[in-house]
């Protein structure tokens, strides 16, 4: 996938700003590259839908294994529990309902659509990964969806939908944004996580920044490529929430890529910078969460 103009805002105005390596699977390094007029960055010659799915083979990749080997999965998963209960949460907060109808795209191993079913939502999951449908089925009894079906949803469906730390992973990014704003009921709500390199600890480790996670992460947005992307589709960014949790996690996975071995404490610290930064201006934080609708 070559770029010649910029795969949010079309601007021509775009140059390389670093290249990263692929730590998790193929050791192969990938180009960034940034647009100067929506500040949107993404990974330049990154494989198609063909040729990707090889990058997610990993029994270290989180999403799909639901792996607990070595302490920063071990950490991951303390921490999942926290975190499920926060966006459950939210999803009540902004939907205004105590249940409803939600579809989660790029579920994964199932744990946030299991929250959701659990607490008397109508829920509906689709993920590419057919190791990771079968490992939600068998921990949760969940009957994921391939992402094919994404094409065949009825219109006006559903209540709340929520991407987390997907739309950085989808090809057909303006395909995307546009179904789902089919797919949503009238006053339905789209929660969109994703990382944002604008946060001090991506800025602390340059290429080494774990969230990069090229060539699956196909775009790295900010704030203001994000708030143009939705812009472009008439659809209204309500509200931006971070996500306090993620700048450790990052933190933990950087140490590791950029030092060969795990640094807790020097993680720690970081993380804690930069959520300290992001108390000021909650659009610093590593990950965000953006609420459409």
């Amino acid at each position: 996938m070559h770029y010649i103009d910029c795969p949010v805002c079309g601007s021509q105005q775009i140059a390389p700003i670093l290249n990263a390596k692929d730590y998790t699977v193929s050791g192969e390094s990938f180009a960034i590259w940034h647009c100067s007029n929506c500040t949107h960055r993404f990974t330049q010659e990154a494989p198609d839908e063909e040729a990707i799915g090889k990058y997610y083979q990993s029994a270290d990749y989180i999403s799909h294994s639901d792996t607990k080997k070595g302490i920063i999965n071990s950490l991951y998963h303390r921490v999942r529990k926290i975190t499920l209960k926060g966006k459950l949460n939210l999803v009540k907060q902004v939907t205004n309902k105590q249940s409803g109808t939600i579809l989660d795209i790029g579920c994964g191993t199932g744990a946030f659509i299991d929250t959701m079913k659990k607490a008397g939502w109508t829920v509906r999951g689709l993920e590419p990964d057919a190791n990771a449908r079968a490992k939600a089925k068998e921990l949760y009894g969940l009957d994921l969806e391939p992402i094919e079906n994404f094409n065949e949803l009825p219109a006006q469906q559903f209540d709340a939908i929520t991407m987390w730390h997907v739309l950085e992973h989808v090809h057909e990014l303006h395909y995307y944004i546009q179904q789902l704003k089919i797919y949503l009921k009238p006053g339905g709500k789209l929660l969109i996580a994703v990382p944002n390199y604008t946060s001090h600890d991506a800025a602390h480790y340059k290429e080494y920044w774990a969230a990069y996670d090229v060539p699956r992460h196909l775009y790295h947005f900010s704030p203001q490529s994000m708030e143009s992307l939705l812009q472009q589709h008439d659809l209204q960014l309500t509200a931006i929430k971070p996500m306090w949790f993620d700048s450790f996690y990052v933190a933990m996975l950087s140490e590791k890529y950029k030092n060969g071995k795990g640094n807790l404490l020097g993680a720690f610290i970081t993380g804690c910078i930069s959520n300290l930064k992001a108390m000021g201006e909650k659009k610093r934080c590593s990950s965000l969460i953006y609420v459409v609708g």
